[in-house]
């Protein structure tokens, strides 16, 4: 049967029209890009975000839009898949404590990072962090970790004075040109940065039994960083730890 030219023209425009039935130019029209260097509110950042499938990493630092540069393969993507490595087996063997890669952080109306590892306590056993309900995490996980070129990286500076702000209770900084990796405690509203034992390892104040030689990391010599945490966890420390989140 034929359609009439007054059926085809409204199938037309509601074939076009936007959700809720309300034809409008302004729906085509799409938020300028993110550049470098622009200041914005987190909603308008996550609007121009969101707009912009392509870009894969991009932050929001006290109000100001930093943005990635391509990924080098030893400069950040090897030191970050052994970051996650450790940190993902260590919340693999402790419920409720959950490990996350390159995920949105929002920590205030200005500030949305996207730290390279996190480690959050979910909130029904005392965490400071919670999933929202479109998916982001919202407030200061426990622990952060960032892959950094050097001491000149913002992640040294301003990102970690954010996280400070923020309550994030331990931060972590692999600064890869420096073979550096600093571990910084908060205290008192202030980061104090942990030492390493005699034997060259760092340990958690906030999750016990998370447990890092520092130098094997730096080398790349996993086995012995994987075997330095099994010792952690199989303290008494992590025991209760696991007893009391499960």
């Amino acid at each position: 049967m034929a359609i009439s030219q007054t059926s085809a023209d409204e199938h037309t425009t509601t074939r076009h029209a936007p959700a809720g039935g309300k034809p409008s130019h302004a729906a085509a029209i799409q938020p300028p890009p993110l550049e470098n260097g622009d200041r914005l509110t987190r909603e308008e950042f996550e609007r121009r975000y969101a707009a912009m499938p392509d870009v894969k990493r991009a932050e929001l630092i006290d109000g100001v839009v930093y943005m990635g540069s391509p990924v080098r393969f030893r400069a950040h993507g090897r030191p970050h898949i052994l970051l996650l490595t450790w940190l993902g087996l260590y919340s693999t063997l402790t419920p409720g404590v959950l490990c996350a890669d390159n995920t949105t952080v929002r920590l205030g109306s200005d500030t949305e990072p996207q730290p390279d590892a996190l480690l959050r306590i979910e909130p029904e056993v005392g965490g400071n962090s919670r999933i929202s309900a479109d998916d982001y995490v919202e407030g200061a996980p426990e622990l952060l970790a960032e892959v950094a070129a050097s001491s000149a990286s913002y992640d040294a500076h301003d990102k970690m004075d954010v996280y400070r702000r923020s309550g994030v209770q331990e931060y972590l900084v692999w600064r890869v040109y420096d073979e550096q990796l600093d571990w910084f405690a908060l205290h008192d509203g202030e980061y104090i940065r942990l030492a390493p034992d005699e034997s060259g390892v760092i340990a958690s104040q906030v999750f016990p039994g998370l447990r890092l030689a520092v130098s094997a990391l730096l080398a790349g010599d996993m086995a012995r960083v994987v075997a330095e945490l099994q010792k952690g966890l199989g303290t008494a420390e992590h025991a209760a730890l696991v007893a009391r989140l499960g």
